[in-house]
C-alpha cells in the first residue's frame, strides 16, 4: 500500500550573522557555535551561515571555516553555506573547500551560493556590482563540473583561468546539493532553474520580499523548462524573522528593544544609509514591524508562528524548509529559549505530529462501553476465585475508608476556614474555658470541704480518746465516796 503521509516541513536557522557592535567577536563565534549545537540536539534539520566582509555587524568571513567547527560539535544537522559569494573567489578553491566540508561533516554539507549581498564588500575587492550575477552564473557551471568528477578540462575567462582542472578528492555525497540565494528580483530563481538547483529565499524577511514570494517559483519553473531541467519545491527554503515566548506580551517585552536597535542602527542606519523608518520608541517599532498589516516579522507565541507558516505555505503553493533568521533582539538566554519553543511546539503542529495523539485520546473517550466491558470481564474472573474475591472486597473497603477520610478532612478544612465556623469555634473555646474554670472552682471547694471534714473528724476523734482516757468527774466523786465509806467502817 502506498504511503499517503504528506512530506514534512523541514526547519532550520539562517545565520548572517547580525550581531550588534559592542560584544567580543571571539565570544560571538562561540555563542553561534553553541546555537548550532543546541539546534542539532533539538532535532532541527539545517543550519546556514553566510559570508560578509564589512558593516561591523556581519562578521563571519568564511562560512566553510565556521561550519567545519560546527560539524565537530554536531551529529545530524545539515550545514549549508548561506552563502558563498562566488564572484569573490576562484571557482576551483570554492569547490575544494566544499569537498573538505562535506568530508568533515560526514556528508552533511549543502552548497549555497550568491552574487554577494553587500555592495561595500564588492567595492573593497574592486568588483563592479553590474558583473556580480553573471559571474555567479559562470562560476556555478564550472563548480558543478568539478564536483561531478568530470574529465580534466580547461576554462578561461576575464576573471579566472583553469588548466586541465580536476579535483583530486570528490565529495562524500554523490550529488552534493546546491542552493541559490534569491531576493525580490527574478534573477536568483531564474539561475536556480537554469542549473536545476534549490532556492534560498533570503528577502522574505522584509515586507517587499514576503509580498514577492507568490510569483517567485514561477520564475524558477519557466527557467528550468527553458534549459531542460526540473526544480522541486522541496528544495525551496524560505527565511522568516520571528521571536516567540510563552505569551505575546512576554515576547513583545523581551524583543522590542533589540528589534528597534536592529532596525534603526543596522537595517536602516547602515544598510539603507538612513533611508527608512527610524523609530523613536521600542513599542512603535514592534507595532509597525510585527503587528501592522503585511508585516514580515512574527513576535508572539508558538501558535502565532504556526499560523504564519501555514498561511505562507498556502499563499506560495508550498515549500520545503523554513529557516529562522538568527538575531540578537533578546538576551542570549531568551534567544536560545525561542529556538527551544519552536522545536517543542511549532514543528509538531506544522507537521501534524500531534494529530494521532489527539485522535487516540478522542477514541478512548468516545468508546467507554468497550473499556467498561473489559473491566467487567476482569471482575468476573476475580469473583470466580474466593480468595481473589475476598482480597478485592478488602481492597475496596480500604479504598472507601481512605476516600471517606479524605472527604472528611476536606470538609473539616472548609468548615474551619469559614467565618461561621471560626465564630462557633471561638464560642466553643470560650464555653470550654468557663466550664474548666467552674470545674476547677468546684474541685477546689470540694477539696476545702474535705479538708475541713478531715479536721473536724480529727477533733472528734481526739475528744473521744480523751474521754476514754479520763473518767468523768461524777464517776470520780462516787469512787472517792465509796473509798471514804470503806475507811469509816474499818
Amino acid at each position: 500500500m502506498a504511503n499517503t503521509r504528506p512530506a514534512k516541513m523541514k526547519f532550520g536557522a539562517f545565520l548572517a550573522p547580525h550581531h550588534p557592535i559592542g560584544e567580543s567577536f571571539t565570544l560571538q563565534l562561540q555563542g553561534d557555535l553553541e546555537l548550532v549545537t543546541l539546534m542539532d540536539r533539538l532535532g532541527f534539520d539545517e543550519f546556514w551561515c553566510g559570508e560578509h566582509h564589512s558593516t561591523g555587524w556581519e562578521t563571519i568571513a568564511s562560512p566553510e571555516l565556521f561550519l567545519a567547527a560546527a560539524a565537530e560539535r554536531t551529529e545530524r544537522i545539515r550545514l549549508g553555506t548561506g552563502v558563498v559569494s562566488l564572484p569573490y573567489h576562484h571557482p576551483f578553491h570554492v569547490a575544494q573547500r566544499m569537498v573538505q566540508l562535506d568530508h568533515q561533516s560526514r556528508g552533511r554539507a549543502i552548497f549555497g551560493s550568491g552574487p554577494g549581498a553587500l555592495p561595500s564588500d564588492a567595492y573593497t575587492l574592486g568588483i563592479d556590482p553590474m558583473l556580480l550575477r553573471d559571474r555567479q552564473d559562470e562560476a556555478m557551471g564550472v563548480i558543478r563540473r568539478l564536483l561531478n568528477g568530470d574529465e580534466r578540462f580547461t576554462y578561461e575567462c576575464d576573471w579566472f583561468t583553469l588548466r586541465d582542472a580536476k579535483l583530486q578528492v570528490l565529495p562524500i555525497q554523490s550529488h552534493l546539493p546546491f542552493a541559490v540565494a534569491s531576493s525580490v528580483s527574478p534573477s536568483g530563481m531564474t539561475l536556480a532553474g537554469k542549473h536545476g538547483t534549490g532556492v534560498l529565499s533570503v528577502a522574505s524577511t522584509s515586507t517587499a520580499g514576503l509580498a514577492a514570494l507568490p510569483l517567485q517559483w514561477s520564475y524558477a519553473t519557466e527557467s528550468a523548462a527553458k534549459h531542460g531541467n526540473e526544480v522541486d519545491r522541496a528544495d525551496w527554503r524560505v527565511v522568516l524573522n520571528w521571536y516567540i515566548a510563552e505569551t505575546r506580551d512576554k515576547a513583545r517585552e523581551e524583543a522590542r528593544d533589540g528589534l528597534m536597535r536592529w532596525n534603526n542602527e543596522y537595517t536602516v542606519g547602515t544598510l539603507s544609509a538612513g533611508k527608512g523608518n527610524i523609530y523613536k520608541t521600542a513599542d512603535d517599532a514592534v507595532d509597525a514591524m510585527a503587528f501592522s498589516e503585511g508585516s514580515a516579522i512574527v513576535i508572539g507565541t508558538a501558535d502565532d508562528l504556526v499560523e504564519r507558516i501555514l498561511e505562507l505555505t498556502e499563499v506560495t503553493g508550498g515549500f520545503g524548509t523554513v529557516l529562522g533568521f538568527v538575531h540578537d533582539w533578546a538576551t542570549r538566554t531568551n534567544n536560545l529559549k525561542n529556538w527551544d519553543l519552536v522545536a517543542r511546539y511549532v514543528i509538531p503542529k506544522v507537521n501534524n505530529e500531534l494529530g494521532p495523539m489527539h485522535e487516540s485520546s478522542l477514541y478512548v473517550r468516545e468508546n467507554r462501553d468497550v473499556w467498561s466491558r473489559a473491566t467487567k470481564a476482569v471482575v468476573a474472573k476475580i469473583l470466580e476465585n474466593p480468595a481473589a474475591h475476598d482480597a478485592l472486597n478488602k481492597q475496596q473497603a480500604a479504598t472507601r475508608k481512605a476516600q471517606t477520610a479524605v472527604r472528611l478532612a476536606a470538609h473539616s478544612a472548609v468548615d474551619e476556614a469559614s467565618p461561621t465556623s471560626k465564630a462557633k469555634t471561638a464560642a466553643t473555646k470560650k464555653t470550654a474555658i468557663k466550664k474548666a474554670a467552674s470545674t476547677k472552682a468546684t474541685r477546689k471547694k470540694s477539696v476545702s470541704n474535705k479538708t475541713a471534714s478531715k479536721k473536724n473528724a480529727g477533733k472528734n476523734t481526739a475528744t473521744r480518746k480523751a474521754l476514754k482516757r479520763k473518767p468523768s468527774a461524777k464517776k470520780a466523786g462516787v469512787r472517792k465516796t465509796t473509798t471514804a465509806t470503806k475507811t469509816t467502817r474499818i
